[in-house]
Formats: structure tokens, sequence, C-alpha cells
């Protein structure tokens, strides 16, 4: 039995069980009592059914991690890598399009094992909280675009990757990093044009005071933006949000519709300072740099395991080649991605302080802010009290308790 067997197997088990270990711990953290701080916003009913449906999510969250976790141990033991590799190798058309047909194989056999979960989730879960506004059509259109990308975007990337690692010999990861590092900026200019619109309306706000207030705002910080617009968020659920999308004088505010309904000028305004504060505090500059350096890091791991015998042994395979080392290193670097992103998670919880710190300095209407807030998390049917664990693995964002308990210790 190769180690490397042993390695991916137990990478692949112990992050399930750890999973597994967290999201039972944050079930189990769970307060029937609903915190004096949302008493005004909650009532016990729904707070009630915030944590059913927090209950049902991580039900069905651990439910579907096993099963796929079950289906790549078969697909190691059975030898179906191999089975798809001989399939791909059988056209015979060279290394770049025998990889594309090999991961994409892998990639749409996954993603048809997906849709039951997907459709569950949607027509069930969201369902049955309220959430969902997805027609069956819209779910289709969104999974063939979703391909589409997949297909167009992807495959470009990994094709360039592919013939860089064929190519380009020892010096292979620096020009990888380079292309991804590139391609990923200029994501950031077209995907406010052309991606986005693919799956959502953008239309201009209109003339009014929201309009006005924003712009105001904008003004009086110095932000320049090319345009405020409502995106048609309630066309696939009653959950709203808020955000900024590219760089530069590209940048666009985005509100969804639903996030318009439900919240008073002050409190938009407010969501959008925080948001804007990301912007004054260069934290998005910071995280570009720090994936553009995890990145780095990531193609030299790699380069030293491209066509690694001993790699191709533990998934059963008969031939070595690049395209499958790409596939089979993402199974190694599992527990390094995994601590990237805890690092990665607390570095923005930081960031998320220090938004809501601008908000409130520059905006002074704390309780505005508070509000919107709570609104947010009612509306979502946010987890008030999650686990500490949970927190430090997963949470992007700080809880909304402790959001709210910094806020209120701000100075405007």
């Amino acid at each position: 039995m190769s180690i490397y067997f042993v390695i991916i197997l137990a990478i692949l088990i112990g992050d399930y069980a750890l999973s597994l270990i967290v999201e039972t711990l944050n079930v189990r953290a769970l307060k029937t009592e609903l915190p004096e701080e949302f008493r005004s916003h909650y009532d016990q009913e729904k707070y009630s059914k915030s944590q059913e449906y927090l209950k049902d999510n991580t039900c069905f969250k651990l439910i579907h991690s096993g099963i796929f976790t079950a289906i790549v141990v078969f697909f190691m033991v059975g030898g179906v890598f191999n089975r798809i590799d001989i399939i791909a190798r059988g056209f015979s058309l060279g290394d770049i399009l025998t990889g594309l047909i090999f991961l994409g194989i892998l990639y749409f056999g996954l993603q048809i094992i997906d849709i039951p979960f997907s459709l569950y989730h949607t027509f069930v879960i969201e369902q049955k909280y309220g959430f969902n506004r997805t027609k069956p059509k819209t779910f289709i259109l969104d999974l063939l675009k979703g391909w589409m990308l997949a297909v167009l975007i992807g495959g470009a990337i990994f094709s360039v990757i592919l013939w860089f690692f064929t190519k380009a010999g020892p010096l292979a990861w620096v020009f990888c990093w380079t292309a991804v590092t590139l391609f990923e900026v200029f994501l950031l200019f077209i995907a406010p044009i052309v991606i986005l619109p693919l799956f959502n309306k953008f239309i201009p706000l209109e003339e009014g005071d929201l309009r006005q207030a924003i712009q105001n705002y904008a003004n009086s910080q110095n932000f320049k933006i090319q345009g405020i617009f409502k995106m048609d968020g309630s066309r696939r659920s009653a959950k709203s949000n808020a955000f900024f999308v590219g760089i530069g004088r590209f940048k666009r505010i985005a509100l969804f519709d639903t996030l318009i309904q439900a919240h008073t000028i002050d409190e938009l305004v407010s969501i959008l300072a925080h948001e804007i504060g990301h912007y004054k505090k260069k934290h998005m500059l910071k995280s570009m740099v720090i994936s553009m350096l995890t990145n780095g890091m990531m193609f030299f791991v790699l380069s030293l395991f491209i066509n690694n015998p001993y790699l191709f042994s533990a998934f059963r395979m008969q031939n070595l080649s690049v395209y499958a080392s790409l596939v089979f290193f993402c199974f190694l670097y599992t527990p390094v991605n995994v601590i990237l992103s805890i690092a990665g998670s607390i570095i923005s919880r930081k960031h998320e302080y220090e938004a809501d710190n601008f908000a409130v300095s520059t905006y002074q209407r704390p309780e505005s802010f508070i509000k919107s807030l709570k609104k947010l998390s009612v509306n979502n049917l946010s987890n008030l009290t999650p686990h500490p664990l949970k927190v430090f693995l997963h949470y992007s964002h700080p809880p909304v308790l402790k959001r709210i308990e910094a806020i209120k210790k701000i100075k405007p």
C-alpha cells in the first residue's frame, strides 16, 4: 500500500471528521433564550426558526460532504481515475486536450452527482424557511451558465498551467504564478460588466433620496464610483446583501432589491459606509497581495509533485501526466489550504472590525448601523451564538453580537 494513499486517505477522513466535530459543537452551542440585544428585533418563534434552519443546513452539509468524501475514496480504491484517464487518452489529442478531457469528465461527473443536492437545498430547505424564489427555469439556466464559465475560464487557466509545466522546465511554477495573477486582476475588471450580468440584472438606482444620500456620503469621503445599481436578488432568494465590485475607476455599488425594501436610508448608507471602509483601509489590496503570495507558494509546492510516481500509485494510475498531477495535488494540499484559510479568516475578521469603525466614525450614525446588522441577521436567519471553534475556522466576519459590542465602544 502506497504511503501516499495512506496520507491522502487520512487527509480526506480527517477533514470530514474535523467538519463533523465543528458542526456538532456549533449546533450544541445554540441557546434557546433569545439574546437581550435582539429582543426588539426577534420574536421567540422566529428565533427558534433560525435555530432549526441552522440544524437543517448542518445536517444537509454533513451528509453532502460525507457522500462526496466516500465517492472520492471509491474513485481511488476502484481505479476510477485511471479509467477516466484511459478514456481521455483514447482520443489521442495531445497532452493539453487530453488533460481537458480528463478534467472535464471528472468535473461534469461530479456536477451531475451534485445536482440532486443542489435541488434539495434550494427547493426543500430554502423553500421551507421562506427564502427560495428560484424558478426551475432559473435554476437550470444558472447551472448551464456556471458550466459555460467553468469551461471557458477554468479550461483556459488549466490549459495555460498545463502548457507551462509541460514546456517551461524548472521555472514553470513562476510562469504559472504570473499568468494566474494577471488573469485574476483581469477578472476584477471584467466581472462587473461581463460575468455578473449573466446571472443578475443590474439597474441604475433611480434618482431620489437614497441615491442622493449615497452620493453625498461617497463625495464626503472623496470616494468616486462609476455607478450605483439595484440588483434583482429577489429573483432567487429573500435574503439580502450589498457589495462593491470592480477596482479603480470601475468601482460599482450593488444593492440587493430585498435590502432596499427592508432598510431605511440611514441604515443603507451605513452598510455602504462599511464597504467603502474596506477600500479606504486598502483591505482589497492587502487581500490581493496575500492571495498572490499564497498562490506563488502553492505553485512552487505543486512543482515538486509533478509526475510523482508514488502519488500516482495512490490513485491506481497506469500512466504519469501533468494534468493528473494537478488534480491529485489538490488532495495533498488540503491541510495547507485549511491553515491558509484559517489565517485568511482571522485577517478578514480584523478587516471587518476596521471597516465597522470607519463606517461609524465617518457616517456617525452608530444606531442605524447596529439596526442594519440586526435586520440582516434576522432576515437571513443568521446564527447569533456560533461556537468559538466554528468562528475560528470558518467565519470571515465576526459574530454579529461581537460586532455590535465593538461598535458601541466606538466614539463617532
